[in-house]
């Protein structure tokens, strides 16, 4: 355990884990501490969606979205094991927004920024296509185009393992508890998870707490340069309401839009929500309010109809976002601003983002970093793949095929789920095995030992949830009773290994 470092990064979200990767790989020492799990909180509480925004051009962001469909290309390259492509299905509803304008706004979408591996926007007609079948009837034409889908709590972990194999030091469950500025460094107090105390040096500190960038800077004693927003955004997932591999994205009355996306092969994740959150209530629950607004927008448009008893699960995040003062919190922009503080030892604070920018935003902030510290390096991420992502050259469905001659014991549904999990390093995990038996025993839900075994070794994984919630959701497959079981197990698996 270090004791004295170039950079201290509070917080092991997106952003957090983004600037510690960056920063290790242009040589300088790193800790990042997180007081719960990687991704534990915004990170994996998101729609899980690398998208430009389209509706943030109505806002006339149009920086951003250029910056984000940008991203979403570096992303597919970087990790496509856990970013792929998916099509949206935007239906055409008359009364809310002309379809000249929806036209419109999908042309620049297509066009903001460089398309390589996506294809653009078309019009539909429903009453002959099949992606008309699980709506009502009420939308007759409609629009498809391209963004893509983000495994979002892996992408965290990933990053964190590649900072962590450049060379920096990863501690989860360690809260950031204090910090003493001088002139040249920071006397920094961390606290672990049972109560133990440690005092560390950190030439610089970024501040990538999310929602709690406010209080970690209260906790450095540096005034506030900027302020932020927090919104909860919740997500309801019901069994699946059609099949297909299309995602839709329906107008609402109020003029937000829901996104309505397969999700884990038997569900239709359902979302989002933009509602003030106050940090007093404790953390961020999906309301039995948020859940009938998800159901009726979807009721509206679908066939099928939902309703509050079909939901198998929700999740909410606060999202912390930039107070530019707009007063609607769907209004609000999702871009961030970096506030850097020179006057004595550096302190770096980030406001705001989306997880679509993590990489861009970490790239600054490493930048600044670097410069503060007299140690200027060139950027590089835009060209390193995240751990997994290295397919050797192969598409993806070619790596498919080749695993599946090397584990044929392996149904096709679980060899991909496992693939999406780990890419190129599926061998690493599965140890060459020669049989399902050489994995170990099924602690349910399909994670078997071996595998639980890599994620306790390799994806600072400490508790339960860590393995069914965030490393994967393969809790959501299991029954509360099966749950029950994984947990005793892990103690064991956790203890051996």
């Amino acid at each position: 355990m270090r004791d004295s470092v170039d950079l201290l990064v509070i917080g092991g979200g997106a952003n957090g884990a983004g600037i510690a990767r960056d920063a290790a790989g242009r040589g300088l020492s790193v800790l990042l501490v997180e007081r719960g799990d990687l991704g534990g909180a915004t990170s994996s509480a998101s729609s899980k969606l690398v998208h430009g925004g389209l509706r943030y051009l109505e806002h006339y962001e149009f920086r951003l979205v250029r910056e984000a469909l940008a991203e979403r290309e570096v992303l597919l390259r970087l990790a496509p094991h856990i970013v792929w492509p998916m099509r949206f299905v935007l239906p055409h509803v008359p009364d809310m927004r002309p379809r000249w304008m929806l036209r419109a706004g999908l042309f620049l979408y297509d066009n903001l920024a460089k398309r390589v591996t996506l294809p653009g926007s078309e019009a539909l007609d429903f009453r002959r296509h099949p992606w008309g079948a699980p709506l009502n009837g009420a939308a007759t034409h409609g629009f498809a185009y391209s963004d893509a889908w983000v495994e979002d709590a892996r992408l965290v972990v990933l990053n964190a393992r590649d900072a962590a194999a450049r060379g920096a030091e990863i501690r989860v469950r360690t809260a950031f508890t204090s910090a003493q500025r001088g002139a040249d460094g920071w006397t920094v107090t961390l606290t672990a998870e049972d109560g133990a105390t440690q005092t560390v040096r950190a030439r610089a500190i970024a501040n990538a707490a999310g929602p709690w960038v406010m209080q970690a800077l209260e906790d450095t004693g540096v005034q506030a340069p900027d302020r932020i927003r927090l919104v909860r955004g919740s997500h309801i997932v019901v069994p699946a309401l059609y099949e297909g591999s299309q995602a839709y994205i329906l107008q609402n009355d109020d003029r937000r839009v829901v996104f309505v996306i397969p999700y884990e092969g038997r569900f239709t994740l359902i979302g989002t929500t933009d509602v003030p959150h106050d940090p007093a209530s404790g953390p961020p629950r999906c309301t039995p309010e948020e859940a009938a607004y998800l159901c009726r927008a979807v009721s509206r448009q679908f066939r099928k109809p939902v309703t509050p008893e079909d939901i198998v699960w929700t999740y909410s995040g606060v999202r912390p976002l930039h107070d530019d003062g707009a007063e609607n919190p769907s209004a609000v922009t999702r871009d961030y601003v970096l506030k850097m503080d020179r006057s004595a030892a550096p302190l770096l604070s980030v406001f705001g983002g989306k997880i679509t920018t993590f990489r861009r935003l970490a790239e600054d902030a490493a930048t600044q970093l670097c410069e503060a510290l007299g140690q200027p390096r060139p950027a590089w991420t835009a060209g390193a793949t995240l751990p997994g992502g290295d397919l050797g050259g192969r598409t993806v469905e070619a790596f498919l095929a080749e695993a599946a001659r090397r584990y044929p014991f392996l149904e096709p549904a679980r060899l991909r789920r496992l693939f999406h999990c780990y890419g190129g390093e599926l061998d690493a995990v599965l140890g060459h095995a020669q049989s399902a038996a050489d994995l170990g025993q099924d602690l349910g839900g399909g994670i078997t030992e071996r595998e639980l075994e890599w994620m306790v070794r390799q994806e600072w994984v400490r508790a339960p949830e860590d393995a069914l919630w965030r490393r994967t959701k393969r809790g959501l497959h299991m029954t509360e009773a099966e749950r029950e079981q994984f947990a005793r197990a892990f103690q064991q698996v956790r203890q051996a290994a």
